[in-house]
């Protein structure tokens, strides 16, 4: 099964979001200066370049059905926390950082449960593969869960993830190469059991 396009079919991401090519920092710390200072068309553009990143890390550690509203939750607050960023061209990190801590708040609150019947219809649509692989790499460690969602589900590259995490691009190959030969040996092990 060719699993990135499994992935990128079954979990896909915001269809509002296209691929974009890498941009240099100097032009997000432009874009996040201009922000800083008021400008929305700039806050918006830096939204067009980094919702798919943002997608990718709140997919690898929350439920899929909670991801769109928590991406909106992260650029709100990163909109309303915007004159605390110290370093402009540290805007990507500094984002992924909020989506992180986004995340670790929704485990975080209190949820009430309901119990739902058990003749309630599924909704899911995705394949049973592509949740196998979804479901193996959130067990994977976090350093190789972040880069392979943000690779193999927001089809980004191993430069663009470097770019926008503010991960050295040597770092985002060896997450890529030890995440890629973990997932692997997760997916022989449950194809053999």
């Amino acid at each position: 099964m060719d699993t990135t396009f499994a992935l990128s079919a079954d979990f896909g991401t915001n269809p509002s979001v296209s691929a974009s090519p890498v941009v240099s920092i100097s032009d997000d710390a432009e874009l996040a200066r201009a922000a800083r200072h008021g400008n929305r068309a700039a806050f918006g553009r830096l939204y067009d370049r980094y919702s798919r990143m943002v997608h990718g890390i709140l997919l690898a550690r929350v439920p899929r059905s909670e991801v769109d509203d928590l991406v909106q939750d992260v650029f709100v607050l990163a909109l309303r926390q915007l004159s605390a960023l110290r370093d402009d061209g540290a805007f990507g990190g500094w984002l992924a950082m909020i989506a992180r801590n986004r995340a670790y708040d929704y485990h975080r609150r209190s949820r009430e449960w309901i119990e739902l019947p058990e003749n309630l219809p599924a909704a899911d649509r995705r394949t049973p593969e592509a949740l196998a692989v979804m479901e193996a790499i959130r067990k994977l460690p976090e350093s190789y869960r972040e880069p392979l969602i943000l690779r193999l589900v927001e089809g980004m590259t191993g430069e663009e993830i470097a770019a926008r995490t503010g991960m050295t691009a040597a770092s985002v190959r060896v997450n890529l190469h030890r995440g890629m030969k973990q997932l692997r040996q997760k997916l022989d092990c449950e194809g053999r059991s």
